[in-house]
């Protein structure tokens, strides 16, 4: 894969996000399976913000088209799918093969909490790929993005043990890490995304931790990570990998200069092309 094909991309990413291709807004219109489609705002539940788009390719064949399911971040509270097309791009240029389900999930607010419901969220979104007559397999791999990533990786590890693949970016691993016990600020944001009590429940929050979740029978792994996150500590993504490798659990782990995500273009370069590298190998 030569570099100046990803910053050609990374370009293309920048100008637009907008695709030419049809925008079907629903299953019946992709049974053609020999023709690419795009299918946006699909309803999965009663909430508005129950909906995906589902990117099919051509040629696609219900026995070996596999899924790439895309989450969004923003703290569990905010974000949008839109904020992963430029994921859609990378996928699109370098793994056509694959189809992608960019998803949006219910916020959570005072009230509703993010957990079990965006765990949910993103089961109803595998039901309905596996349900509807899309031309795709059932095997299923996960990018994530933030707190995205924290809930793809937490998906996969704790609920959903026939996913194939987790992919982290910045994503949060252990919510009692002693830099997020300590950080007044963290602790308000989980207490109001959880509504939870941080200090008197430990135990809750190990079980929506990542690196706790994690067994022998984790999925392979890719982590990208920035050396000055003031968000997500350096010990979030080391935490994963360490127990990873004790578990014998394939896992890759590459660390950037800078913070969250906002990298060098050269290391943004490197960090999605190790992300389409290990997609193609484990996936």
């Amino acid at each position: 894969m030569k570099i100046k094909h990803f910053l050609h991309l990374f370009i293309v990413v920048l100008i637009s996000l907008t695709f030419s291709c049809s925008s079907d807004t629903n299953s019946s219109q992709a049974t053609d399976f020999s023709q690419e489609k795009n299918l946006f705002n699909i309803s999965y539940g009663t909430n508005n913000q129950q909906v995906f788009d589902l990117y099919l390719p051509a040629n696609r064949n219900a026995n070996t088209t596999k899924t790439l399911i895309l989450i969004h971040g923003g703290g569990w509270t905010s974000g949008d799918k839109a904020d992963m097309n430029y994921i859609v791009n990378i996928i699109k240029q370098y793994l056509p093969n694959y189809a992608i389900a960019n998803i949006n999930y219910r916020l959570a607010t005072i009230g509703n909490p993010a957990f079990p419901m965006q765990i949910n969220d993103i089961e109803s979104v595998i039901m309905k790929l596996e349900n509807e007559n899309y031309g795709i397999s059932d095997q299923f791999g996960f990018i994530g993005v933030s707190a995205g990533a924290h809930l793809s990786l937490l998906y996969g590890y704790a609920h959903n043990p026939d996913v194939k693949i987790v992919c982290s970016i910045v994503g949060p691993t252990d919510f009692n890490d002693v830099n997020y016990t300590s950080n007044p600020f963290m602790v308000e944001l989980f207490q109001g995304v959880t509504g939870v009590n941080y200090a008197a429940n430990p135990s809750y929050y190990n079980q929506i931790s990542p690196v706790y979740r994690a067994t022998a029978n984790a999925q392979p792994t890719i982590m990208l990570y920035g050396n000055a996150d003031p968000l997500i500590p350096t010990t979030q993504g080391q935490s994963l990998h360490n127990k990873l490798n004790q578990l014998g659990v394939y896992n890759e782990f590459y660390l950037y200069n800078g913070g969250h995500g906002d990298w060098s273009i050269p290391d943004q370069l490197d960090a999605y092309g190790k992300l389409v590298t290990f997609i193609q190998n484990k996936f």
